[in-house]
């Protein structure tokens, strides 16, 4: 919740914006429109041979699952060099970005989820500062019941049909809570 303005410290006050169609945090000095908008999760499938790395998190949410590298994109960086940054600060591994591969939606919690299919440029790779440990696995080495992530099981099961089926293709959709465990989810697909 936005409480000051950024620009002059007035207050600001939930508004609707003249041509706007919903709320919006405004101040009531300077007149600034604060928006908040969903925030950009990028990461990558990096693959050797038939192989993908997951990371272990060292960090909350989550803490001591497996996951694909991946996190929020910083400003001045595009999508894919998010997803190679990331892979290198989770798992000190090198990797070249092949293409998009999954986009999903959460909008239960504001943000949008990037990952790319990679190749790992070698085999040189340990745990991060967010990472408990890093390891390659064969698809009937992947931790499925220790995923960290919903998005990421989903990326991760796309991901084997593809490699077993006619090639890869983006997949795109939103994932949504259905109930309350971590495992009450639906994924609608465009």
């Amino acid at each position: 919740m936005i409480e000051f303005c950024c620009h002059c410290g007035d207050r600001v006050s939930l508004s609707i914006p003249e041509g706007d169609d919903r709320q919006r945090h405004v101040c009531g000095g300077c007149g600034a429109i604060h928006y908040q908008n969903p925030k950009v999760v990028t990461g990558c499938i990096p693959e050797w041979e038939d192989k993908v790395l997951l990371c272990r998190r060292a960090i909350e949410p989550r803490r001591g699952y497996w996951t694909l590298p991946a996190g929020f994109m910083e400003n001045g960086e595009s999508s894919h060099e998010g997803a190679a940054r990331e892979a290198h600060e989770e798992a000190n591994a090198r990797v070249r970005i092949t293409g998009l591969y999954t986009l999903f939606s959460l909008p239960r919690i504001d943000q949008v989820y990037l990952f790319f299919r990679s190749r790992l440029l070698d085999l040189d790779f340990s745990p991060g500062i967010e990472s408990l440990e890093v390891s390659l696995f064969s698809r009937d080495e992947i931790p499925w019941d220790d995923l960290a992530f919903q998005v990421v099981y989903e990326t991760l099961r796309f991901y084997y049909q593809d490699r077993d089926g006619d090639g890869f293709r983006v997949r795109s959709g939103t994932i949504e809570r259905t109930g309350r465990t971590s495992s009450d989810y639906r994924l609608q697909l465009i």
